[in-house]
């Protein structure tokens, strides 16, 4: 049995206005390669932005792998590891109501279920060098 591949990714979304037009960008790790990603949308949020950074990067993924994700956004964080499983029970509500970003949440969670992922928190613009490249990724994806 081969072990799975073990692939680090950090993510970040950013947002000029909240809402605004907004970018994300992920770069992915693979032992000496790297790969980056990123683009934008018009009229967003900062939160959906985020989760798009997360979605696009796990998707990018060829085969079931290893996961270390670092995120700067407790929403994605909280939301992936804390607060999913009640919504999924919920039929895909919170308890007050309404889920904001449903689409990106429910494709996230379909696209988690392929690979084994260890989702970390780390502190935004605190000098972690791969966030403020990612930070960077982001902004630049941002339309004008």
């Amino acid at each position: 049995m081969t072990e799975k591949p073990v692939v680090t990714i950090y993510t970040d979304g950013a947002c000029q206005g909240n809402p605004g037009p907004g970018g994300w960008g992920a770069i992915l790790s693979y032992g000496p390669h790297q790969k980056t990603l990123s683009g934008g949308e018009k009229a967003t949020t900062n939160n959906r932005m985020e989760l798009q950074a997360a979605l696009e990067a796990l998707r990018a993924l060829m085969e079931s792998c290893k996961v270390i994700l670092y995120t700067d956004s407790m929403y994605l964080k909280r939301g992936v590891t804390e607060w999913l499983p009640n919504w999924k029970r919920r039929n895909w509500r919170r308890k007050g109501g309404k889920l904001a970003n449903i689409d990106l949440w429910k494709a996230l969670d379909e696209e988690i279920t392929r690979h084994d992922i260890d989702w970390r928190w780390v502190r935004g613009h605190a000098g972690n060098v791969m966030n403020e490249r990612v930070d960077q990724l982001a902004c630049r994806a941002i339309p004008k």
